[in-house]
């Protein structure tokens, strides 16, 4: 199992967490295997206690449209594609086709390929090339951070009344109150929860699952 991503837990208190919940299956722990083969750069997967929570929120919005940015090696891809109604589908959006093609592979013997679709681009040129119609039931950020704010005002409008969108990473590992830390990355961080948690669209709560998840519905 990986390292836990939640730096206020333990290691044993982290597998107590994860254990006590939706385990990873057989396909969950080889990616996640096959992800940590990567060395320290493995850190950007999500944590499989996150990856359990995304899928019971697909499922209780009843979601038949997703859209990701960010995939990575593709295990919330994996996770978000459970959570699809039948016939749903998921639009992921990275610019690796190395990453990516290790999530193809456990994908397919998941036996959710067939829901998603990957596209590799820039992500905010495929986020601006899709219909503005509100019809998104589910949006997932985890890409670079410089970005947050451009990504969130391209998806709420697309979001439906009701529609989710969710955004990793925005503890960003304690640096977000640490005025020590001015980094591009921090800083956007900072600015993007301090300008969601102000949008009168949106209800908005930063959970403090791993590394920060903020959940957003839209009004």
């Amino acid at each position: 199992m990986a390292d836990p991503k939640d730096f206020s837990l333990s290691p044993e208190l982290h597998d107590y967490v994860v254990a006590h919940g939706t385990p990873p299956d057989e396909h969950q722990l080889a990616l996640i295997a096959e992800t940590q083969e990567l060395g320290g750069v493995s850190r950007m997967q999500i944590a499989p206690e996150q990856g359990a929570f995304m899928t019971v929120l697909a499922r209780l919005v009843g979601a038949t449209t997703i859209v990701e940015v960010g995939t990575f090696t593709g295990y919330s891809t994996l996770c978000l594609a459970r959570g699809l109604t039948d016939g749903g589908r998921l639009i992921a959006c990275d610019v690796s086709d190395e990453w990516t093609s290790i999530g193809r592979r456990h994908w397919e013997a998941a036996g959710v390929a067939d829901r998603i679709d990957l596209r590799i681009a820039p992500a905010i040129e495929t986020l601006r090339a899709l219909p503005t119609d509100p019809v998104v039931d589910l949006a997932f950020v985890d890409a670079d951070k410089t970005g947050y704010a451009a990504y969130a005002d391209e998806l709420i409008p697309r979001l439906r009344p009701g529609g989710v969108l969710l955004v990793d990473n925005v503890l960003w590992g304690g640096a977000v109150i640490d005025p020590a830390r001015d980094d591009a990355d921090t800083v956007a961080i900072r600015a993007f929860n301090d300008a969601l948690a102000a949008d009168d669209r949106v209800d908005v709560v930063l959970l403090p699952i791993a590394d920060g998840l903020t959940l957003a519905r839209k009004r």
